[in-house]
């Protein structure tokens, strides 16, 4: 994915959904860290995959709802 050109607007929009969002998912960032460590070698793969995908993906619904929150916040429509 390649690096997008914002807006000052936008750049400062990104700087607010961070800013929200980061709190939320570090918890997440956190048991993501304490499965890795807790693995041996040969548990890497298989279900330890499938575990950090739904950590990850619930990482990306707390940005998506970050950011929709944020936005209704300024009336914009949904």
């Amino acid at each position: 994915m390649s690096q997008r050109t914002l807006t000052p607007e936008q750049e400062a929009e990104v700087q607010q959904i961070k800013e929200k969002v980061l709190a939320a998912v570090m918890n997440d960032v956190d048991q993501m860290a304490r499965l890795m460590a807790s693995k041996e070698d040969h548990e890497l793969l298989g279900q330890t995959e499938y575990e950090m995908r739904d950590l990850a993906h619930r990482i990306a619904a707390t940005m998506i709802e970050g950011t929709v929150n944020q936005r209704s916040k300024k009336g914009l429509p949904g």
